[in-house]
């Protein structure tokens, strides 16, 4: 039998193979899910996906410090903030509202947003941490590919029942997205926070996989 130590040993160990192979085995279920003929159920369960995967993401970083959960803690809040400001006024990203497949919702907004905010920050900052330019360039390279994400995601979100647009998506939404992007981006290298992860990487590819293929098929 193996002992408490000896596990805890092997898993820091492979550690980053598990990780990636536990996130592959997951988004290949979740896509087979959406495609089949139980997406409905799938798609409810959207929330734990989310949470999964940014549990995932912390279990795989390699630097935790109270900067860190910090940082975790405002970048939720300006998420929340942001969103709220949307649904409520229509500044920001323009006239939409949340539906039902996000789980629970506070004032409107649901709860895994701002986690995903979060999560999205981390993984698009992380694609950029061994190229060797000024942070500030890197901030911004990880916002654009944050932007790149809400491109393919924002199809998928109004066929999901995520978010509804009174009308189409305007170009406010946008601007709003990598606004708000690039406020977190420069809190998170101007914090030094960024590192390269490759379980960060990797869930950032399989979400470009994950939503080609749902605005695909």
């Amino acid at each position: 039998m193996i002992r408490a130590a000896q596990f805890q040993e092997y898993f820091q160990r492979y550690k980053t193979g598990f990780l990636v192979i536990l996130l592959c085995i997951f988004y290949t279920v979740g896509t087979v899910g959406l495609l089949s003929d139980q997406r409905s159920s799938f798609l409810e369960l959207s929330f734990l996906n989310l949470a999964i995967s940014f549990a995932i993401l912390l279990i795989a970083r390699i630097a935790h410090s109270i900067k860190f959960y910090l940082f975790c803690l405002v970048g939720f809040f300006i998420g929340m903030g942001a969103e709220w400001i949307g649904v409520h006024t229509g500044y920001l990203f323009g006239d939409y509202t949340y539906g039902k497949n996000l789980g629970p919702l506070w004032y409107g907004v649901p709860l895994i947003i701002g986690v995903n905010w979060i999560m999205l920050t981390m993984i698009s900052a992380a694609v950029t941490a061994k190229l060797k330019i000024h942070w500030i360039i890197k901030a911004i390279l990880a916002t654009f590919l944050m932007l790149i994400l809400d491109l393919l995601i924002e199809p998928v979100a109004i066929k999901s029942d995520y978010w509804t647009w009174n009308g189409d998506i305007p170009l406010s939404n946008f601007i709003g997205w990598f606004l708000i992007a690039l406020l977190l981006q420069i809190l998170y290298f101007g914090s030094k926070l960024n590192e390269p992860n490759k379980v960060a990487v990797v869930l950032f590819f399989i979400q470009i996989a994950f939503f080609t293929i749902q605005n695909i098929f």
